[in-house]
């Protein structure tokens, strides 16, 4: 059974955790080629979206010329059309956990990566929420975590919608997986996390509130460490 801290650490670091098997699933740990390849790529794909150049996307990330290249390469084996639309990223996500039903999460998600709205995800959102997730500093983990939660983007998280998180990573991991965990675990597990994020108990946990109380728990802090320079 999973305890209400366990629950909370999956909802802040299942994200980072699942990339590694995303990026397994595309391929991304593979051995590099020449130099020159992924140039070749960008111009020679018959592609509906056409990525923009490498050079102004090694400016964009903190991803090496040779390092875009494995995650072009792989991209474009999963989506040779050069993006991925929201039920084919649901697919992706539903291989890892045939237990549960992981639509809703990999739905918000989803959310998370498209930021132009699109319905979309170009190879340069995927690069860029990587780049944030994997390379960038704690503040700009933390940030990418808290904007995945905020589902209405208003700049706070409220129960409801720590609610609506906690209910999709508990049908995803599979709730009949743990049967002596009931239905209101996962609003127990709201209350317990407004607790300590909610420093003035207005009812709702501003991207500050997140941030320092996430940077105050040891656990989170070394786990988002193991994720330094995965590839």
């Amino acid at each position: 059974m999973l305890s209400l801290d366990g629950l909370e650490m999956i909802a802040l670091l299942v994200v980072m955790g699942l990339f590694i098997k995303v990026l397994e699933q595309f391929g991304m740990f593979e051995p590099v080629g020449g130099e020159d390849s992924v140039e070749d790529d960008f111009e020679l794909s018959t592609v509906c979206h056409r990525p923009e150049s490498m050079d102004k996307l090694q400016e964009q990330t903190k991803f090496t010329k040779k390092e875009l290249q494995v995650l072009y390469r792989g991209f474009k084996n999963e989506c040779p059309c050069g993006v991925v639309n929201e039920e084919n990223f649901k697919t992706i996500y539903s291989q890892f956990f045939p237990q549960g039903d992981s639509s809703m999460y990999a739905h918000f998600l989803f959310e998370a990566f498209d930021t132009n709205k699109n319905g979309s995800i170009s190879f340069e959102d995927f690069v860029f929420g990587l780049s944030i997730i994997l390379r960038g500093t704690i503040n700009d983990r933390l940030n990418w975590a808290f904007n995945l939660y905020d589902l209405n983007k208003d700049g706070c998280i409220t129960k409801e919608e720590m609610l609506d998180i906690m209910r999709s990573i508990y049908d995803m991991m599979g709730k009949y997986t743990y049967p002596s965990m009931q239905d209101d675990v996962p609003r127990e597990h709201v209350e317990s996390f407004f607790q300590k994020m909610d420093r003035n108990k207005d009812g709702v946990v501003t991207i500050e509130e997140f941030i320092e109380s996430c940077k105050k728990d040891e656990s989170i802090m070394q786990s988002m460490q193991l994720f330094d320079n995965v590839i």
